[in-house]
């Protein structure tokens, strides 16, 4: 009932066939689903016997001895046997349905009128948002049951003294969701899942937008593996499974399946949130995963667009999408844009009108917002020639420009770009060429003179006029980092080939100590200072902060390793 709405492949008749689904989706661990599923098989069956036993629509077995071996008899099975798989039958039954909708002695007490709860004092503006809340009209309107739910959750969240932010966020989330009974019911009437609503909402501002704006995700907390790892592959075979189901006269729904793939990315973003929040994962970790499942969603995105390309000229496309920034170099966050280019290698002569029209595609079909939400945002701006130049390039004209037009940033870009998704046979021919273009000996003052400009032409795109220090952009920060490390490949990889990896900035700082190109042990101090640096930001963003900047003085050290290493580096 929870998960039946957007997957399709839930809505099946039958028991033991949705309990195989529920397994594969990973929504039921496979040893319960089996549990189940042997228990079901011997109950219908016990069933059947007792009713043939009875000639009636009976479900009672005898209380006798002997009417109870009888049906053990009608089932092949010795009496002791039968007596013995019956009780480990409803053992399981009864474990798996207490751990997934037993709520019991779980529920606080109500506050109320026999003084059962304890009640913390409600803030004044918290009272004035929940009076205009059953003021209005939607609450007026709303039917009896939907009211004791959302007060139930009133009432727990003062009991649990939460606090006046959690309590705030609450009222917003249940303004969002007033017209929608399901979700109120859901937080009502499981408290483990309201506890960890509130834990989340008590503990980021982003996390409380992002489930005020998703509320779909809400059944996520009734799963018992939240906090476990999810396996992509198995993810990502669900989501084309039900994909391939939404169908109108047997043509693909395309806006059903932006849809679907958006509901898909949103919970899995959102299982991720909660296990952050629980602390299970690093910032690297964390950014692996989100790079991953972007990579994931832009290989889905590639194969649902491309069957809508009128013009196509083969069935599978000779296309492939080159991730940069963030997502090339695996550091994507929660709210990050997808830095694209988009790559062909196809000698018909129809290639360029129909990639093109893909291209076109699938940035819409990423970026547009439907009633599900969007996937990203989509940036193409470091396609060769820029938002002068065509969305889609060949691989020989990538090339060719590359060679003979990039400027010195398009290549230090290159340091951080890799194969995201499509055909990987293209990936692998722009990795040959990534390498073979970091590859190429420059002049190391000219070099150092384009790096150094690029650096202060950034700086004076993003003025921090406040008295903070910014994490990513001031002197000191992640862009000086970034910046040393794109030097040190363009620089020294024709002599140091282990510099082409696109292994990420803490990694590199590392290879170049031990090369002996920098200071080894200042090396480490500033790949420390980066690892730093990214988990802070990380949190500010969490908490929704409009810029990533901290009192001065929290990173004195820090700051001072960065300017050091960029002074033996770059002058």
């Amino acid at each position: 009932m929870v998960r039946g709405g957007r997957d399709t492949g839930l809505r099946d008749r039958r028991t033991l066939a949705t309990l195989a689904g529920l397994a594969e989706r990973g929504v039921l661990p496979a040893d319960d689903a089996q549990a189940l599923t042997r228990a079901y098989e011997l109950l219908r069956r016990t069933e059947h016997a007792l009713q043939y036993r009875e000639d009636a629509q009976t479900h009672r077995l005898p209380s006798d001895p002997a009417g109870r071996a009888q049906i053990a008899g009608m089932l092949g099975l010795p009496a002791d046997l039968f007596e013995t798989e019956l009780e480990q039958a409803r053992t399981a039954v009864q474990r798996v349905f207490d751990g997934l909708l037993h709520n019991g002695s779980e529920t606080p007490a109500r506050p109320g009128a026999d003084g059962a709860a304890d009640e913390a004092p409600v803030p004044p503006a918290i009272t004035h948002r929940i009076e205009q809340l059953r003021a209005g009209g939607r609450y007026r309107s709303a039917r009896e049951e939907t009211r004791t739910a959302l007060e139930r959750l009133l009432a727990r969240a003062q009991a649990e003294h939460c606090g006046e932010a959690a309590f705030g966020r609450l009222i917003d989330l249940i303004e969002t969701v007033i017209g929608r009974p399901a979700y109120l019911a859901l937080l009502s009437q499981y408290p483990q899942a309201q506890a960890r609503v509130m834990r989340l909402l008590g503990l980021s501002r982003w996390a409380a937008d992002y489930l005020t704006r998703h509320p779909i995700v809400l059944d996520e907390l009734l799963d018992g593996q939240v906090l476990e790892t999810v396996d992509y592959g198995a993810w990502e075979r669900t989501v084309r499974g039900a994909l391939a189901q939404a169908l109108i006269d047997g043509q693909p729904d395309v806006e059903r399946q932006m849809d679907i793939v958006r509901e898909a990315h949103h919970a899995q973003v959102f299982r991720l949130l909660v296990q952050d929040l629980e602390g299970l994962h690093t910032t690297e970790r964390l950014a692996d995963l989100l790079s991953e499942l972007a990579d994931r969603v832009l290989a889905i995105g590639i194969d649902s667009v491309w069957p809508t390309v009128r013009h196509r000229h083969r069935d599978t496309p000779r296309f492939a999408a080159i991730a940069y920034g963030k997502l090339g170099g695996k550091e994507l966050g929660y709210a990050s844009d997808l830095d694209l280019v988009f790559l062909y290698d196809d000698d018909d002569e129809r290639a360029p009108e129909a990639y093109a029209m893909l291209s076109q595609r699938l940035a819409n079909w990423l970026s547009t917002r439907t009633s599900a939400g969007q996937l990203f945002e989509i940036d193409l701006r470091l396609r060769p020639n820029g938002n002068a130049g065509l969305l889609v390039s060949s691989l020989e004209g990538f090339r060719k420009y590359q060679r003979e037009s990039a400027w010195v940033w398009e290549h230090q870009a290159l340091t951080r770009a890799r194969f995201a998704a499509g055909d990987s046979a293209i990936g692998e021919a722009f990795e040959s060429e990534r390498r073979a273009l970091l590859s190429r000996e420059r002049d190391p003052g000219a070099l150092r003179d384009e790096v150094v400009k690029m650096r202060a032409k950034m700086h004076e795109g993003h003025p921090n006029r406040s008295p903070l220090f910014d994490l990513k952009h001031d002197e000191g920060g992640m862009v000086d980092i970034e910046f040393i490390v794109q030097y040190l490949v363009l620089a020294h990889a024709p002599r140091h080939p282990e510099l082409l990896d696109n292994a990420g900035n803490i990694a590199l700082l590392g290879r170049a100590g031990r090369a002996g190109l920098i200071d080894d042990e200042l090396a480490g101090q500033v790949a420390s200072a980066y690892r730093q640096l990214r988990q802070v930001q990380h949190q500010l963003r969490l908490n929704d902060a409009s810029y990533a900047r901290v009192e001065p003085t929290r990173f004195t050290e820090e700051r001072q390793a960065v300017r050091t290493l960029w002074k033996q580096v770059l002058g």
